[in-house]
């Protein structure tokens, strides 16, 4: 499948971004890792599915594989030689909304935080399933598919969500605070539109860990919490309460307003 890739940043982004606009094949995506065998074996396991594999075994030419043209995702391990995986998505970030789904060692939660920190959109332990792979990346794929629609594919009947000065209209892929365009993530993006959907309503992890990540919520999984925490962030530095979203702790998250979000025709 190929769609049009649409930036949706701020015009003070869009120079940042680094595709815009181009043919992006959702099927192909970059696997950075150093171990030889293993990026061999996924390749030919994903390929059975209809994915293409281009692997890397450095982080610097990897990060400039990441760079060089658009991936509809990238899978990225965390020890590298040369640069490491962190790195990597430091640098990946500062240009590209690219997922990233990264790989790192089983038991070192430390890695998985700090990469949800830096901007990963998931992470997978090692070792892992193949199965458990592909389930997380068409989990991603098919929420970055319905993300990157072109303008003039919106429905005039579609509505954008409206409240305390946060507008989001999840047909055009487009997110505003008092008049200025957030810079989210496809995954941060899913969680406001969650969290919009039901203004002081308080969403249960479990309905928007299955809504947001395709996944069934897992009580030892922080990946949701740092997924809550990056966009609560966002929103203060972008003038929100710091409040805006609560954790009502063993129940899930609310998004606070002092009145229902109103729906307006985009």
């Amino acid at each position: 499948m190929t769609i049009r890739y649409i930036s949706v940043a701020a015009p003070s982004q869009e120079r940042r971004r680094l595709v815009v606009a181009r043919d992006l094949k959702m099927d192909d995506i970059l696997l950075i890792d150093d171990d030889v065998e293993l990026c061999s074996m996924l390749s030919e396991y994903m390929g059975r599915f209809g994915f293409h594999i281009t692997a890397v075994h450095h982080g610097d030419t990897g990060l400039h594989a990441a760079l060089e043209r658009p991936f509809a995702l990238v899978l990225l391990d965390v020890m590298l030689p040369g640069m490491d995986g962190f790195e990597v998505l430091r640098r990946i970030r500062t240009v590209s909304p690219v997922s990233v789904l990264l790989l790192t060692a089983r038991g070192e939660d430390v890695d998985r935080i700090v990469g949800l920190e830096i901007g990963a959109d998931d992470y997978l332990s090692k070792p892992f399933n193949p199965r458990e792979l592909l389930a997380r990346v068409r989990a991603i794929l098919r929420r970055t598919s319905t993300a990157q629609v072109a303008p003039e594919q919106v429905k005039p009947e579609q509505v954008t969500l409206r409240a305390e000065g946060i507008e989001l209209n999840p047909a055009a892929r487009t997110a505003l605070l008092n008049g200025e365009s957030l810079d989210l993530t496809d995954v941060e993006f899913a969680l406001l539109e969650a969290l919009m959907r039901s203004p002081g309503t308080v969403v249960a992890r479990e309905e928007i860990s299955e809504s947001v990540l395709g996944r069934k919520f897992h009580p030892f999984d922080r990946s949701l919490d740092m997924h809550v925490s990056r966009l609560r962030r966002k929103l203060a530095d972008s003038g929100a309460p710091e409040a805006q979203v609560k954790t009502i702790r063993g129940i899930g998250y609310q998004l606070t307003v002092s009145a229902a979000p109103q729906k307006a025709r985009a």
